[in-house]
């Protein structure tokens, strides 16, 4: 166990070096190109013993253009190609002959796939002349020289085939990125809607009873003064309740606790619904039938928000001495829902926000919702939600 820490201690230290002298390579690339290019002239010392006259140019002129391989690869490669040739002519053999794997490591790191296969190719005639002239034996000189040079270019395509992972991890990341703010701004332009859409239901709504009481107080006031300030303390705790129902809503989009929060309303609030109507002197049937108990709470939601923008509409658009009749049908996965009133408003419920808002939270649950007039006179909207299983 502690000779597998040590081992692993090890590794570690030695990939931290290796991620050093990758990072120093990438920030001072000079600098590290002429350590290269004086450490293939180091290894070319002991050579220059039997080749004085020529041996320091030559070793020059192998080294020289390492410095610039980064910047012109492929024209370091020509250089380096052509000093080998001269050396070969003359009959020079050399330890800096190393900067020619450098060279061809550096085109096949950076260069496309046939310029790496024609440095190869290049590369693989030096080798067999360098054979012809300094091999001994040939077949074992001409195999470990060929091994050299196929080495060094599938190092370079190595290389080059992890910086292309690289980029293509960093440009997934960042459009991933981008599609996570996206879809940000599509979430906040989502729940944007959502708020005004449970805006306009509370504050049309409320303000349709406010109104429909107020009227029947200024007609109530000098016969009957009783009902008329009967019919202001249901305007005043009407505007109560719109006021509560404002803080809740601003309480979400502040991001207050959960228990500081009003519960949603539901299907068994309709009848409150029902009777904060009734105040304004139109008569509302309700009936449920099935068990809303185990409804999710966003069905209960969105079927309480279409039957109060239904009955909003009957106190706006329907009439005086008008009445409604609400009906809800919980029963096989589906949630039903039919308001229908008598008046003679006609078609003026079709526009605005409310139908888009009833729509909308129908289509959040696979369902519709239908407005128009009914047989036998009146307005009729109907709404049907499908409902999965509650996972409670």
């Amino acid at each position: 166990m502690a000779r597998a820490r040590t081992a692993s201690a090890g590794d570690d230290q030695a990939r931290a070096v290796i991620d050093w002298l990758q990072r120093f390579g990438r920030y001072h690339p000079i600098v590290t190109d002429t350590a290269i290019a004086a450490g293939v002239a180091l290894i070319g010392l002991p050579s220059l013993r039997h080749h004085q006259q020529w041996g320091i140019a030559l070793t020059v002129a192998l080294c020289l253009p390492l410095v610039l391989r980064r910047r012109y690869p492929r024209a370091v490669f020509a250089t380096i190609t052509l000093v080998l040739l001269v050396q070969w002519l003359f009959d020079v053999q050399l330890g800096a002959d190393l900067a020619l794997l450098v060279s061809l490591y550096t085109v096949a790191a950076v260069s496309s796939r046939r310029w790496t296969a024609a440095a190869v190719a290049v590369a693989e005639v030096g080798a067999m002349l360098a054979t012809l002239r300094w091999g001994d034996p040939v077949l074992p000189f001409f195999v470990g020289l060929s091994a050299l040079v196929i080495a060094s270019a599938l190092l370079g395509i190595s290389v080059q085939n992890r910086r292309a992972l690289l980029a293509s991890l960093h440009e997934r990341a960042a459009r991933l990125e981008i599609e996570r703010d996206q879809q940000g701004r599509v979430a906040a332009a989502a729940e944007r809607a959502r708020i005004a859409r449970e805006m306009h239901d509370i504050v049309a709504h409320n303000l349709a009873v406010v109104i429909a009481l107020a009227d029947g107080a200024v007609f109530a006031a000098r016969e009957s003064p009783e009902q008329a300030t009967a019919a202001m303390e249901k305007v005043s705790r009407t505007g109560r309740e719109a006021l509560a129902e404002m803080r809740r809503l601003l309480g979400v989009l502040n991001d207050e606790s959960p228990s500081s929060r009003v519960p949603q309303p539901g299907i068994s609030e309709l009848e409150q619904l029902a009777a904060q109507v009734r105040t304004t002197g139109v008569p509302v049937d309700l009936e449920v039938e099935g068990d809303p108990a185990g409804l999710p709470a966003g069905v209960q939601l969105a079927t309480y928000r279409i039957v109060q923008e239904a009955l909003t509409n009957t106190l706006k658009h329907a009439g005086p001495d008008a009445a409604a009749d609400v009906r809800v049908l919980c029963v096989n996965g589906t949630v039903e829902v039919d308001v229908h009133d008598d008046g003679s408003g006609g078609p003026a419920g079709l526009g605005g926000r409310g139908l888009d808002g009833m729509r909308q939270r129908a289509a959040v649950f696979g369902g519709t919702v239908d407005a128009g007039p009914a047989e036998g006179g009146g307005w009729q909207v109907k709404a049907r939600l499908m409902v999965e299983p509650d996972p409670r």
